[in-house]
């Protein structure tokens, strides 16, 4: 993990469990510290920090607003630029979409609750784009509450570094996350499952009140579910640019989202990681617009908020299924 970051490490663990994953590459934590480097960034991010306090919100937000308007305008260095138009290359011509998303080091970890603190960037197409949510995400390693939250912890600021995931972007009819347990009582025999229209956005957001799932491990049968009225989503944009918020129509907007074999896969599929991880898990999942039988698994991460069991060893080679810009050969055509 600390050379790409949680969330591209737990995607290389899903790879090695032969778990449905986007195909993408991983940008390590090497290529963060260059940036800083080249752009000489290191006193100027120490200074800002100097005796900040996690309590002063006026003071970290001054701290963050200057670490950030200096990266904003760092240029991205020309190794790792070409590095990225490399590997993006071979991800589909015509400048595929893809999702950009943070992966700090420890964000993901059973013992802190960082998820969310960084940022996600979907359907970006085209090097220069790529490259610009790539900084926009390191940048995001300086936002308030992550700053806030390193202090907290104590966590040494010189040690803070941010991986980047590059996957292809799944065109979700439906989309959510589940988790391996009932998050509420903590019931391990569960499956918690949230779905909704679109990409995942308006779940992970709270935009939307999505339908919600509880189904036995073991049996797969639903033991209860709400239906709920789903008003927004987001789909890719017509003009290339991102994600956009509409209206979900009419006819849909009260219909369930699921239906009971897509709720037996999205079970098989969580019972898979959880038994991989060994422990419970918080995965986002999607099912692809017209191919709902398949199931793509965007990220997991473990269950912060109740009792867990001890982590799995990882195997050392599931890191050899990431690629990473720096010292790795390019994918070869297939």
């Amino acid at each position: 993990e600390p050379s790409f970051g949680g969330k591209s490490a737990n995607l290389g663990e899903l790879l090695m469990a032969d778990i449905p994953v986007p195909p993408g590459f991983a940008i390590s934590t090497e290529a963060f510290h260059a940036f800083v480097h080249d752009a000489g960034l290191e006193d100027r991010i120490s200074s800002a920090l100097a005796g900040v306090s996690p309590g002063d919100v006026d003071a970290v937000g001054r701290a963050s607003h200057a670490i950030s308007e200096a990266m904003r305008f760092a240029p991205v260095p020309a190794a790792v630029r070409d590095e990225i138009a490399e590997y993006y290359t071979h991800l589909g011509e015509d400048s595929p979409p893809v999702a950009v998303r943070s992966s700090a080091v420890g964000e993901d970890s059973q013992d802190a609750t960082f998820a969310g603190q960084q940022e996600t960037y979907l359907w970006v197409r085209g090097t220069e784009h790529v490259c610009d949510a790539v900084r926009d995400c390191w940048v995001s390693l300086y936002s308030p509450p992550a700053i806030s939250y390193r202090a907290r912890l104590g966590e040494a600021e010189r040690a803070a570094a941010m991986g980047v995931t590059v996957q292809l972007m799944v065109d979700a009819e439906v989309s959510g996350v589940m988790f391996t347990c009932n998050p509420v009582s903590g019931d391990p025999s569960m499956v918690a499952i949230n779905a909704s229209w679109g990409l995942g956005l308006a779940v992970v957001g709270g935009e939307v009140t999505p339908d919600d799932f509880l189904v036995s491990k073991v049996t797969r049968e639903v033991v209860r579910e709400h239906i709920h009225p789903k008003d927004v989503q987001y789909v890719p944009d017509p003009g290339g640019k991102g994600a956009v918020r509409v209206a979900v129509d009419g006819g849909r907007r009260e219909a369930r989202s699921l239906e009971p074999p897509d709720l037996e896969r999205l079970v098989d599929v969580a019972r898979r990681i959880e038994r991989y991880f060994g422990c419970h898990q918080d995965i986002e999942w999607a099912l692809p617009r017209g191919e709902t039988e398949r199931v793509f698994v965007v990220q997991t991460r473990p269950v912060t908020a109740v009792a867990k069991k001890p982590n799995k060893p990882k195997p050392a080679s599931a890191m050899s299924l990431i690629m990473s810009t720096f010292g790795a050969a390019p994918p070869k055509d297939a």
